[in-house]
């Protein structure tokens, strides 16, 4: 048996590796462990390690392969748990003090079948408070650090499982994106977050008790990694009906040779200020695809203020019910509570039922625009920020800041208020020394003309360091 592979690796390939019988699991998650035990000490990506029973599952993967079993796809590649996702090895926070001893009795759906598939969790990504922020900190665990810049935002809410994925802690970091959770942080630590569509990915299992209906139209489980084949195989493994999750659906496949081969670029979202980092991201990437022999046109995004507005009015009357601290028992975290506080004045938060009703009737018309923009231009290609990433805690200290923050995520936060699936990934490295990075949005389904275009961009622009500056 050979030496094994020094992370950071793909997911692919660890998983061909294990396959071939070129390594064994139990290497493969020994050598992520030690990279934990080295790396995580400097930026809190993670907050409880499972060495014990990782090394035990990848025992499994390995007397699988030797018995002449198929261990699946995913054969001793090493995953992150987000805080907000059930896996019964360790409670279900939520980043919040009030979950500490809320162990779940069983998997999430997605993590079952990512661990039937030989998936190894070796450990959990933190998060804010109920993933309610733009950033990564809670009272719980503490913040966590962008592995490019300490003085930057590690993104939120999905930021543990991003930074573990950047320096090679984890091969693939499951995490949620509600208003840009997968792609704002994937964008801050350089790596790719796949935000799919809605239905297509199980969510956590309903059990009788009430769903807000943001929660149920605007969020989705999703996998970052470092590859786009990482998530695109990640996306094949977790995929699919699930009787506990009403909103789960057998998805139909939109296959890349049934639409144009034409990307819409955004390049200044709504009229906001563009970055010149973040402008000559998308220049890159638009050059990518250009040179592979598509079609390239701007376009302006159809109605994107609107659906800003109106995906934050909705997304805050909601939280403001759903995260009440009388429902609750004990109140949210310190930051949360602050991001709450001026994210729900800054909103405007609907007071009446006729108001409320009607916003969402309002989304009808703002999805067919879309929609049949998609037809015509079946890839969008945009900025995930109009800004490069913010200093810490720069989401909070009332709502001027609020309404920086949101303005920033403009094309972001509208995918989620849409359902639609998006593809956030590296366009190589600024020079302020952190991350470039674009987003690719297509139509409902649309997941796998997403990562046709999305390989395109990844082998056309300069590749990231292996490694960050804190890994």
């Amino acid at each position: 048996m050979s030496q094994p592979l020094l992370p950071p690796d793909s997911a692919v390939d660890i998983a061909a590796a294990v396959r071939e019988g070129r390594l064994s699991a139990h290497a493969v998650v020994e050598e992520h462990l030690a990279r934990i035990g080295r790396v995580n000490p400097a930026v809190n990506a993670l907050t409880l390690v499972f060495a014990d029973r990782a090394r035990t599952a990848a025992a499994e993967v390995d007397a699988a392969l030797t018995a002449g079993r198929d261990p699946g796809p995913l054969a001793g590649v090493p995953i992150s748990v987000k805080e907000n996702i059930d896996l019964t090895w360790s409670a279900t926070t939520n980043g919040w003090r009030g979950l500490a001893d809320a162990v779940p009795a069983r998997d999430a759906t997605i993590v079952r079948r990512l661990r039937d598939a030989g998936a190894v969790p070796v450990a959990r990504g933190n998060m804010p408070d109920f993933g309610m922020r733009w950033d990564t900190d809670n009272d719980v665990f503490g913040r966590t650090m962008n592995p490019w810049n300490r003085e930057r935002s590690a993104g939120g809410s999905s930021g543990g499982d991003a930074v573990a994925v950047a320096t090679g802690m984890s091969a693939i970091g499951l995490g949620n994106d509600f208003g840009g959770s997968l792609r704002l942080p994937a964008y801050a630590a350089g790596v790719v977050g796949l935000r799919p569509s809605l239905g297509r990915v199980p969510r956590a299992a309903v059990q009788g008790q009430p769903v807000a209906l943001t929660l149920q139209q605007f969020s989705v489980n999703g996998p970052m990694a470092r590859r786009v084949d990482d998530v695109a195989l990640a996306l094949r493994v977790m995929q699919g009906w699930d009787a506990d999750d009403p909103v789960s659906v057998a998805a139909p496949e939109l296959r890349p040779d049934q639409v144009p081969r034409r990307v819409g670029v955004v390049r200044d979202p709504a009229g906001l200020a563009v970055d010149a980092e973040v402008a000559g991201g998308i220049d890159r990437a638009a050059a990518s695809v250009i040179r592979a022999g598509w079609e390239v046109v701007d376009v302006d995004a159809p109605l994107l203020e609107e659906a800003a507005v109106l995906w934050r009015r909705l997304s805050c009357t909601d939280m403001l019910i759903s995260l009440d601290p009388a429902a609750l028992g004990q109140p949210l975290g310190r930051s949360a509570t602050a991001f709450l506080r001026d994210s729900t004045a800054a909103a405007r938060p609907y007071e009446s039922a006729r108001d409320y009703a009607e916003a969402w009737a309002r989304r009808a018309a703002i999805v067919a625009e879309w929609r049949r923009l998609l037809v015509d231009v079946p890839v969008i290609l945009g900025p995930v920020s109009t800004s490069r990433m913010r200093e810490p805690d720069y989401d909070l200290g009332g709502q001027d800041a609020a309404d920086r923050a949101w303005r920033d995520l403009w094309l972001t936060v509208v995918v989620n208020f849409l359902g639609l699936p998006a593809l956030a990934l590296p366009t190589g490295l600024g020079a302020d020394g952190l991350p470039t990075g674009v987003q690719l949005i297509g139509a409902s389904f649309g997941e796998e003309v997403l990562f046709e275009a999305g390989r395109i961009v990844e082998a056309g622009v300069p590749a990231l360091p292996p490694i960050p500056p804190l890994g």
